[in-house]
Parts: structure tokens; C-alpha cells; sequence
């Protein structure tokens, strides 16, 4: 559909604006979720920028009245996707110095259980397949609903809580292995 003098037709004059507003103020919890899918911040900026230039891009197309939140994941999820398969990599968990393992991080003392409870959580949810982290992270950490993130990933209501109790279920074993593992 074009308006009066050929472009397409869109927001009024001054919804561009608040469109704007209203998409930054998810800045935090955008960046929080694409950090957590690429484990590296310069990644993670990279990724909320490319999402923000796609949605200020489709602005037009946003149906108001609908979940600007949920669509922005939609957005950022998929702009993920696309460049991992793309990169054809998985980010790295650690930093470099963390590589010798857990207990002795570049030769310092032993982390305490709390630390290492972090990193344990860490990294069980890394090793989760991404559509399993995803539901995960977006129902626990982003507090989404159900439906929302089906709307995101694209997935039928069920599928989500299948994926979500599979996911809390492997993140449980995991968390269970490593406590185990490091059991005095």
C-alpha cells in the first residue's frame, strides 16, 4: 500500500519517534539475552545493534497494539540465528585464563561455591541446544510468557513448555553432575 507521493505507507509523522523510545527502553534486556546466546559482549553489542537497525528498518511493518517486546526478541533471536549459521561457530564460554579448569583459575586459590555455582550454571546452560537455551532464558531470566516466546521462536504453545521442562530438567542433571563431580 503506498500513501499520497509514492512511499510506503507508515506510521504518522511522530510515531517514528516514540517508536524509538519505546524500542530502546528493552535496550537492557535485549543486550542481557544476546549476551547470554553469544557469550561475548563486543558479540552481544554487535548482535542488539543489528537487531535495532533491523526494527528501526521494519518499523513500518510493527502492527501497534501488538507486543513490541516480544517482537524485538523475535527480531534479535532470528538476526542470531542467521549469523551463527553463517559464522558456523559456537562463542566461547570463558575467558582464556579459565581454560585450566574451574578450581584454579590462573593459578589462584579455588573459587568459593558461590562462584562456582555461577560458573557451573554457566556452563550447563551453554551446552543446552540453542532452541532449549533460548526458551529457557527468555521464560526464567527475560520473564516472558508462554505465548510470547512462541512468538519469537515461531513454535507452537506446547512446544514451549515441552522445551522449557526439558531445558530446566537438563540444566537440573547438569548442575547435579557438576556438584557431584566436585563433591568433597
Amino acid at each position: 500500500m503506498r500513501a499520497e507521493g509514492g512511499s510506503p505507507a507508515g506510521p504518522p509523522p511522530g510515531a517514528p519517534g516514540e517508536f524509538r523510545q519505546q524500542a530502546l527502553a528493552h535496550l537492557d534486556s535485549l543486550y542481557s539475552f544476546a549476551l547470554r546466546l553469544t557469550k561475548r559482549p563486543p558479540d552481544a553489542d554487535d548482535l542488539v545493534q543489528e537487531t535495532y537497525l533491523r526494527a528501526f528498518r521494519f518499523a513500518h511493518r510493527f502492527e501497534p497494539g501488538t507486543h513490541l517486546r516480544a517482537w524485538l526478541f523475535q527480531i534479535l533471536r532470528n538476526t542470531f540465528l542467521t549469523f551463527y549459521r553463517r559464522e558456523a561457530h559456537q562463542p566461547v564460554l570463558l575467558d582464556k585464563e579459565w581454560e585450566d579448569g574451574p578450581d584454579e583459575p590462573a593459578g589462584g586459590p579455588a573459587l568459593d561455591l558461590a562462584v562456582m555455582t555461577v560458573l557451573d550454571l554457566e556452563r550447563a546452560l551453554t551446552e543446552l541446544p540453542e532452541e532449549f537455551r533460548s526458551v529457557l532464558l527468555l521464560a526464567d531470566l527475560e520473564g516472558l510468557a508462554l505465548q510470547e516466546i512462541g512468538q519469537i521462536m515461531d513454535i507452537p504453545i506446547g512446544t514451549v513448555k515441552s522445551r522449557l521442562f526439558r531445558a530446566r530438567r537438563l540444566v537440573r542433571r547438569r548442575l547435579a553432575d557438576y556438584q557431584h563431580r566436585h563433591a568433597p
